[in-house]
């Protein structure tokens, strides 16, 4: 319930830029501002998450992220100008950023026996949410108006918040039959003093969440002003935006599985990148008749996300080891990407073909090439050398 209801506000907005404007004055730096919102509050999420984690339980952090998803969806379908309307945006993102960082140790957690599996439902989802808000975007405000288009999907995320605080609840009650209090504040084992960013798997991590994000995050918000601008009608546009973001789901089943089996899945990486490629290629410079088959196949290319998602589990052994690493390369990844958005809009300039903009979203599908490399050697983050404060002294 909370994967299917973690992005509708990622991709529920772009559909609507047209018919939003028309209430609402944004420009074209106030739009590259709304594009670069996810990638930017994922990455201040990402490096908040790191002392949260450790005084917080998950599952509280989790309730956290949910309340603050449903308020800043509600609160910008309601904004009165400009600035309310891109600050409960934000507000949106920082709770969809929270749920991105916790879902690994979580799943770690509760299911550390079906990782690749309770992965790739995860991230299916995920898929599912994005997709279905795009579809509904246009239909939804030709019936209601845009503000409750964007607004009703705070419902979903409401209603995801309730098993877990009927599990918080339990879990207190039966806590407070056993006397033990104590218990119940524990925190996770420390992950013997590992330091993401000391680490070539911290960083390759954060390269491939980068490299990845940049590209989807910049398709989420500028894909139907490409398809519009090469002559598709905008509810048609907004369709591709829900085909594209629906191609997630086959490569989120597919790929924790198959990764989860492979000690060294740099090639898994590599062809999501050629899907990029040949799938921009396409857009730009094929015929609009045939839009959908680029599309089809640049939409192939998030499957980088699913691959990213499970490398965090498939590098670490421990669940603190995993909520490190999430928090940091999720920070690290979010905060590089979300120049790409931003700076796909400012690259543009009316009459050229969008090329510049899709030359900026090559430069990071090879920093995405980096990133997989960086994480293909068959070794865990718990094991790689860390420093000892006092002494200086390397411990393995």
């Amino acid at each position: 319930m909370v994967a299917f209801s973690a992005r509708e506000a990622v991709s529920a907005a772009s559909p609507l830029l047209g018919r939003i404007g028309t209430d609402l004055p944004f420009d074209a730096l106030t739009t590259g501002i709304l594009g670069m919102l996810p990638t930017a509050s994922f990455a201040v999420v990402g490096f908040a998450a790191l002392p949260l984690l450790r005084r917080l339980q998950l599952e509280h952090l989790l309730v956290i992220a949910i309340l603050l998803t449903t308020l800043g969806q509600l609160g910008r379908a309601v904004g009165w100008n400009v600035l309310a309307f891109l600050v409960f945006t934000c507000v949106a993102m920082l709770g969809i950023g929270l749920v991105n960082v916790v879902a690994p140790p979580l799943l770690a957690k509760y299911f550390p026996d079906r990782i690749g599996l309770l992965a790739a439902i995860h991230v299916t989802l995920l898929g599912v949410s994005t997709a279905v808000a795009a579809q509904f975007a246009i239909p939804l405000d030709a019936l209601y108006g845009w503000r409750f288009s964007i607004g009703i999907w705070a419902a979903l995320s409401a209603l995801a918040a309730v098993p877990w605080l009927i599990l918080l609840v339990a879990r207190r009650t039966a806590v407070a039959r056993s006397g033990d209090y104590a218990a119940e504040g524990r925190q996770l084992p420390s992950a013997n003093g590992v330091r993401p960013w000391r680490s070539a798997i911290g960083w390759g991590t954060a390269l491939v969440f980068a490299g990845c994000s940049s590209n989807t995050f910049a398709a989420l918000t500028w894909l139907p002003a490409v398809l519009v601008d090469r002559g598709l009608s905008q509810e048609t546009a907004g369709s591709m935006l829900a085909l594209y973001s629906i191609l997630a789901l086959p490569v989120a089943l597919i790929v924790p599985m198959v990764v989860v089996r492979m000690s060294r899945p740099l090639p898994v990486a590599v062809l999501f990148v050629v899907a990029f490629a040949l799938g921009y290629g396409g857009i730009m410079m094929a015929p609009p008749a045939s839009a959908a088959l680029w599309v089809v196949i640049a939409g192939l290319g998030q499957g980088a996300y699913s691959f990213a998602f499970i490398m965090i589990n498939k590098r670490t052994r421990t669940q603190s080891g995993s909520g490190s690493l999430s928090a940091f390369s999720q920070g690290t990844g979010y905060a590089l990407a979300s120049v790409g958005p931003f700076l796909f809009a400012l690259l543009h300039t009316p009459g050229d073909g969008w090329l510049p903009s899709f030359g900026m979203l090559g430069v990071w599908l090879l920093v995405l090439v980096a990133g997989a490399i960086m994480v293909n050697k068959p070794r865990m983050l718990e094991d790689t050398t860390v420093w000892c404060r006092r002494s200086k002294q390397p411990i393995h």
